[in-house]
């Protein structure tokens, strides 16, 4: 069972999704180790494409086999079927399509019977989900937030699981437009789905019916999306957390998306689910790679990895890794092609993906699995730490000498230095971080907010907003004018058409995700703020809070990092991580891990034999310290055995 596992190990280890089609494989870190699982969706899901969805019944079973016998061994365990899955592959259809999803009386998505032939009946994913358990995996899909503008438009009967038939509340029977909140319509789908009112009794009565029946249907994962990061919903992850906890069995819960989530809002999650998207999408771009460092080391410091998560522990999940066989962002049906990462750059964020404890999730199409990937995401050191491992922590104390045909410079690492500038941009964050507290009106008569100039993080110069008037007194301006009585709808100036939104309406890759783009002004919660007394100003659509943050120019290199972890058997990982375009050596000395691991393993003034993995070479013994030369965006892992003479 997998409350047994999570109880047992604590971590979801990997997952490997399948890049052509629209299924997933996950396996998870193992301190718990019922949150292993593998899923596979393909990587054109941005893709306008009519037939973006491809996945069928037959191609994921065929699929999950080959997991079955070469992944499994491993620990790969979930697979998933990824988005749309109840959308019907006809001309017209899209991912922002509406009107083509296949929905049952109660305005509930079941499986498109062309590409499922055995959801027929109502069956949904039983068949599916029993033949993926007779191969010794677990089953899983991925779904969205609330309920989609297609139930909503039928005005759909809402179902009452407990006592069956309608839901039935002060005297009459609840439909999808009392519980549909049209102003909360998925940010990236925003035709597609809209959040529930989980404040009516109603609207709760949807939502357990609808995971009632995916557990009904012998679903073991749970891809909750368009509830976290730009899309934050707690109330929603809350009931669904409840819901999840009191079904007979355990089903694994997962939410994102996670662009520019901080610690505070992990640790409003963290504790309702088993893991959560901290990144936007990840791409095989060395940018995408070195965007994950920063935020891995903020989780590692908030303690986050691997706490109390739904009926076991929570991680952090820094996306899927996008290696192997692949298609280009936005198609799916090709040109196919190889990762564009080289080797050395893929063995950098596996190795980053294994030490920070994330859940494994492979981005490549299993069915043309070469050796070499195959071997990556096997490596058994790279899994014994993501399983095993604790204390996982970044480590600063690291010095670097890089190596070129001109120079030779030796100097420690300070993650701040190089020619760093820093300038600010518009961003979201939850309103219980004490940065969000320097909002203040400058100029009543003109409705001017602006950014507190007393901020520890002062800008260049002052940022300030306007509050819109309403330009005409129509019969929409009225309706909106009551609706956000008391908000704010900002532009830049007094005379601009263009406001400010809280997040982007579409769903964008960590390297050029953004936020608070300017769009034309429109009647819509994602424009509406609110100033609070305590000086957060909070948008309607997110209930997250509005900053500015500081956005460091990058420097000609970006550096070397390090993390630390120990190992179940006592043995010590050290990993250096070249992140600069030229071969470096990079050194730590033993007393510093063990300061930093508060010698934990008593290894002050131990001698240290040491083995590094991807060299194959041996080291020691020392008492001083461990060195190595690294490739340019290539990784160093070295296992540290100590003892006292």
């Amino acid at each position: 069972m997998i409350g047994q596992s999570l109880e047992r190990t604590g971590s979801i280890r990997f997952i490997v999704f399948f890049i052509i089609l629209h299924l997933s494989i996950y396996s998870l870190p193992i301190n718990a180790r019922s949150n292993e699982h593998a899923s596979f969706p393909p990587r054109g899901w941005n893709s306008y494409d009519s037939f973006c969805w491809t996945i069928s019944e037959a191609e994921f079973l065929q699929s999950a086999e080959i997991i079955s016998k070469r992944l499994l061994p491993h620990g790969y365990q979930y697979v998933v079927v990824d988005y749309l899955w109840y959308r019907k592959k006809v001309e017209g259809a899209y991912v922002d399509s509406l009107g083509y999803d296949v929905i049952d009386e109660w305005g509930r998505m079941h499986p498109d019977p062309a590409r499922w032939p055995s959801s027929r009946g109502g069956k949904g994913f039983t068949q599916v989900a029993e033949k993926v358990h007779g191969m010794g995996l677990k089953f899983g899909i991925h779904v969205m937030g609330g309920i989609s503008t297609q139930a909503y438009n039928a005005n759909t009967l809402v179902m009452d699981s407990v006592k069956g038939g309608a839901y039935e509340e002060l005297g009459r029977q609840w439909r999808a437009k009392d519980i549909g909140m049209k102003e909360k319509a998925c940010v990236w789908m925003s035709h597609g789905f809209m959040s529930v009112n989980t404040k009516l009794g109603a609207g709760k009565a949807f939502l357990r019916s609808l995971y009632r029946q995916y557990a009904e249907w012998g679903v073991d994962f749970i891809k909750h999306d368009c509830v976290f990061g730009a899309d934050s919903n707690i109330e929603e992850i809350t009931f669904v957390s409840e819901v999840l906890k009191e079904l007979d069995r355990p089903v694994l819960y997962s939410i994102s998306p996670g662009a520019s989530v901080t610690p505070t809002m992990a640790k409003e999650v963290s504790q309702l689910v088993n893991m959560y998207r901290i990144t936007g999408d990840d791409w095989d771009t060395w940018k995408d790679v070195v965007a994950h460092f920063d935020i891995s080391r903020d989780m590692s410091a908030s303690s986050m990895i691997g706490a109390r998560g739904l009926q076991g522990k929570s991680w952090p999940d820094l996306d899927m890794l996008p290696l192997g066989w692949l298609t280009d962002p936005g198609s799916n049906f090709g040109p196919h092609r190889a990762c564009n990462l080289n080797m050395e750059e893929q063995k950098t964020q596996m190795t980053l993906w294994s030490i920070a404890k994330s859940p494994l999730m492979f981005g490549g199409d299993v069915r043309k699995l070469d050796d070499a990937t195959y071997n990556l995401i096997t490596n058994p050191t790279l899994l014994e730490i993501n399983s095993y491992s604790s204390n996982n922590k970044e480590f600063p104390y690291i010095t670097a000498t890089r190596v070129s045909r001109n120079m030779h410079k030796s100097h420690p690492h300070h993650p701040t230095a190089n020619n760093i500038s820093t300038k600010h941009a518009f961003g979201l964050t939850s309103c219980k971080e004490p940065k969000a507290n320097t909002w203040s009106i400058v100029d009543k008569n003109r409705g001017q907010i602006c950014w507190n100039q007393y901020s520890s993080e002062k800008p260049e110069k002052n940022f300030c907003l306007y509050n819109r008037k309403a330009l005409l007194a129509s019969d929409e301006e009225m309706k909106h004018n009551q609706l956000y009585q008391g908000k704010l709808h900002l532009q830049t100036n007094d005379k601009a058409e263009s406001c400010l939104g809280a997040s982007s309406k579409q769903k964008l890759t960590s390297k050029d995700y953004s936020r608070g783009a300017l769009s034309p002004c429109k009647l819509d919660a994602n424009q509406m703020w609110e100033l609070h007394s305590n000086g957060t100003l909070e948008n309607s659509y997110s209930g997250l809070c509005a900053v500015l943050n500081p956005v460091k120019a990058e420097a000609s290199s970006n550096g070397v990092r390090s993390w630390i972890a120990t190992g179940r058997r006592g043995e010590i990982y050290v990993a250096f991580f070249n992140l600069n375009p030229l071969k470096t050596t990079i050194s730590a000395k033993i007393s510093d891990i063990a300061k930093a691991l508060q010698n934990k393993q008593n290894i002050q003034g131990a001698s240290c034999k040491s083995h590094e993995i991807w060299s194959g070479k041996d080291f020691g013994p020392t008492k001083d310290s461990v060195s190595i030369q690294v490739e340019s965006h290539g990784p160093a892992l070295f296992i540290l055995r100590c003892s006292h003479a």
